[in-house]
């Protein structure tokens, strides 16, 4: 099948890997209205406060402005209706759940706890309640004959000083629901390197990394991450290329690749692009501001292991399926094109070697099966 052939709903029926998805994105806009009201909490001015179907469009409006410095904005409101232990179970629970729905059998949960804090939870309160609401939903999915594992991702802000310190806690929590680190947040003028102590501490204790680089800033933060941050993924990455002389060459060898771009290829660093809010934030603005202009299909022809993620689902009104779907209209990709969109993102994961065998012979079957 062709990507015009594909539609929706034989995709959401595929099993689905998802990478590169923040907790604080992917609020559900009743759940938002829900939490405020019962909290005492004031939405911004001009957020629908009584219909959420108006919030969440809302939400991909204010999203929607070029910026990534303009697209955090939106969080402020999402960070507000998470500051409580009531608050953060519902919204880890229904996380999981929506992705359920959306066909996941594996996906990461990226989340700051650093910003969750404000009503006296500490940090491992805090991490302690998001890993019970993943529990119970995954829990409650299994009672329902679906089968999913989630793991979250334990993330430092760039613009704070906490690196070490949150590092340290993703490390007690690496057999208690942790799989990984990552630092998030205005990428601009906070390169990994501020970090450099936590990544060497994490690379000490053999713990795997992921690090935001090649969204809001180009090809030196992205050496910073491989470097500094000693990553094995890239969050977004999908400006690796501006490293590319000839981006539509089709070829390697033809392209002319610069040596971070190289780098980055011949290891198979799988690059977690998030093609809507690559738009929304002007990560690709200098190839334009259509689906069509993204980088995604030039990279992946030229072998780079793209993975498909959705980044923030409430801020880009979306989920893995309708980013596939997307992709999938926009550049005629077929089953086996999406097949491999899912291998590279197996590949990538934060898991041990058994459960990786498991779930790429699940992907292979049912694609086998379809």
């Amino acid at each position: 099948m062709t990507g015009t052939d594909l539609s929706e709903a034989e995709i959401r029926a595929l099993p689905k890997v998802s990478l590169h998805d923040h907790l604080d994105g992917g609020l559900r806009p009743a759940t938002i209205l829900d939490l405020a009201r019962s909290e005492g909490i004031e939405l911004p001015g001009g957020a629908p406060t009584e219909d959420a179907d108006a919030l969440g469009a809302w939400f991909a409006s204010q999203a929607d402005s070029g910026s990534l410095v303009e697209y955090l904005k939106t969080f402020d409101v999402t960070l507000s209706v998470m500051q409580t232990a009531s608050g953060l179970h519902r919204v880890a629970k229904e996380f999981v759940e929506d992705l359920v729905v959306d066909g996941v059998v594996y996906g990461e949960i990226r989340w700051a706890p650093e910003q969750h804090c404000e009503k006296g939870l500490t940090l491992e309160a805090a991490v302690d309640t998001v890993q019970a609401g993943l529990d119970e939903a995954v829990r409650d999915a299994a009672n329902n004959g679906f089968t999913i594992q989630v793991g979250q991702l334990i993330t430092a802000m760039r613009h704070n000083d906490r690196g070490m310190e949150i590092a340290q806690l993703a490390l007690a929590y690496r057999d208690k629901g942790c799989v990984g680190f990552d630092i998030a947040g205005a990428e601009a003028g906070f390169p990994p390197s501020r970090f450099a102590d936590a990544f060497a501490h994490l690379a000490e204790n053999m713990f795997p990394v992921t690090v935001h680089a090649g969204e809001a800033d180009g090809v030196d933060s992205i050496r910073s991450a491989l470097v500094d941050g000693r990553t094995l993924r890239l969050g977004h990455g999908i400006r690796i290329a501006e490293d590319i002389e000839v981006l539509d060459a089709g070829d390697a060898d033809a392209a002319g690749l610069g040596e971070v771009a190289r780098w980055v290829l011949e290891r198979g660093i799988p690059l977690e692009a998030s093609p809507s809010s690559n738009l929304q934030t002007g990560a690709v603005e200098q190839w334009g501001n259509q689906m069509s202009d993204h980088p995604f299909n030039e990279l992946y022809r030229l072998g780079f292991a793209v993975t498909v993620n959705t980044d923030n689902r409430l801020m880009s009104s979306t989920t893995l399926t309708k980013e596939l779907s997307l992709l999938a209209s926009t550049f005629g990709y077929g089953m086996e094109d999406l097949l491999l969109f899912q291998l590279n993102a197996a590949g990538g994961a934060f898991m041990t070697f058994e459960d990786r065998k498991a779930l790429v012979g699940q992907l292979v079957s049912a694609h086998t099966a379809s």
